[in-house]
């Protein structure tokens, strides 16, 4: 009716069938419609392949994940609970709550993200879903209550949940097995249009000790057993998948070497900054980064103290203030100890642009400001796709 008003007159429908209303009020309510759009349709049916593209070297467990999505929103699941409740488990730094990042942009939701190190005491619980009345904060509401509340479609993730106090539990069971919370204002809040990600690092300290002698390898029902002994059957039982993640071969760490250079190409788009980074430095990166206890996580400071810190210096105050090319490689130093290596080329543009003769006018050139970013925020100099 009034939306249809809103559009030309070309564009309007004569007739408004019933997908055109459950279109309208699932973007008031801020669920998703019941009927899957053309466009839905198109993500679903690319979000295993997406997936695969953005969270490395874990294609059984982006699999077992797309499955799960597809069956929901396929209408086979429960409906009166939430779309789907899973626990991701594996070690850390690895590409579990990646995948749940990389998720919840896919499908167009919010993310919601819980630490669960935070609430280990008994009292901290009442922060996700407010004080009794009584005590201090009852009127302001619960963190997890309005937050789901407020944006009903989402991706919940509660990291680490094996750290959470064993009261939160008794909340989750009942989110999970009824898709509603009360929180203690009375008011009831929907989790049936929320997709709930748990993860654990259940397993991972027993994966981690040192083995004694020969041929040791992990044993795929490690992780079971120990989620086994951490988590309660009724727990267990309420979880629609357990999806584990595994340690990252050498070759996908390879890669994430370079999709982190990619993002800081990224944050640096709008000062005209590429990179070229050859294989012996993504080799270097990748063998001082990744760690098969804690994961890619040291792989990111390294790439910090390595490549960030010091061109930070370039960028504000040498070669790069106008935007260039940094080439990474890797030198011998003197004590035979291999070392990275920063080459800075400043964009030859720029340069020519600020030595170029000028105008007949006179001074009114210097008025005008030197070196700023092209409007679009795009970079001047050509991009160097980074070598695969």
């Amino acid at each position: 009716g009034a939306s249809q008003k809103l559009l030309p007159e070309a564009k309007r429908k004569k007739t408004i069938g019933i997908k055109d209303i459950e279109a309208t009020i699932a973007t008031m309510a801020r669920i998703p419609a019941k009927s899957v759009s053309k466009d839905d349709a198109e993500v679903l049916a690319h979000l295993n392949d997406n997936l695969k593209r953005v969270v490395f070297g874990q294609e059984k467990a982006i699999e077992a994940l797309s499955s799960a999505i597809k069956l929901a929103r396929a209408g086979l699941r429960e409906p009166e609970k939430p779309i789907g409740n899973y626990l991701f488990s594996g070690p850390t730094g690895v590409g579990k709550t990646e995948a749940a990042r990389q998720l919840a942009e896919l499908l167009g939701v919010r993310l919601i993200r819980f630490d669960m190190s935070e609430y280990m005491e008994r009292h901290t619980v009442s922060r996700l879903i407010g004080a009794p009345p009584g005590y201090v904060g009852f009127d302001q509401g619960g963190l997890l209550t309005d937050g789901v509340d407020q944006t009903p479609h989402c991706v919940l993730l509660l990291d680490e949940i094996e750290k959470a106090h064993p009261d939160l539990f008794n909340i989750l069971l009942q989110i999970m097995d009824h898709g509603k919370l009360t929180d203690h204002n009375g008011k009831q809040v929907d989790f049936r249009n929320v997709i709930l990600i748990m993860t654990t690092n259940a397993g991972a300290s027993e994966m981690a000790k040192a083995a004694m002698g020969f041929g040791h390898s992990r044993r795929t029902g490690d992780d079971e057993e120990a989620i086994n002994r951490l988590f309660t059957p009724e727990f267990r039982n309420r979880l629609d998948a357990i999806i584990p993640f595994g340690a990252l071969p050498p070759e996908v760490v390879y890669r994430v070497v370079e999709k982190f250079v990619l993002q800081l190409e990224a944050q640096l788009a709008d000062r005209g900054v590429t990179f070229e980074l050859d294989e012996k430095a993504t080799a270097w990166l990748a063998e001082r980064g990744y760690d098969e206890r804690m994961g890619a996580r040291p792989l990111s400071r390294l790439i910090q103290e390595e490549i960030k810190k010091p061109l930070a210096e370039e960028v504000l105050f040498g070669k790069l203030q106008k935007g260039g090319i940094v080439k990474v490689t890797v030198e011998d130093k003197p004590e035979g100890v291999a070392a990275l290596n920063l080459e800075c080329i400043p964009d030859e543009n720029a340069l020519r642009k600020d030595k170029g003769p000028r105008s007949e006018e006179g001074d009114d050139d210097d008025d005008k400001p030197k070196g700023k970013p092209a409007r679009d925020g795009g970079s001047k100099v050509p991009r160097v796709p980074l070598k695969v």
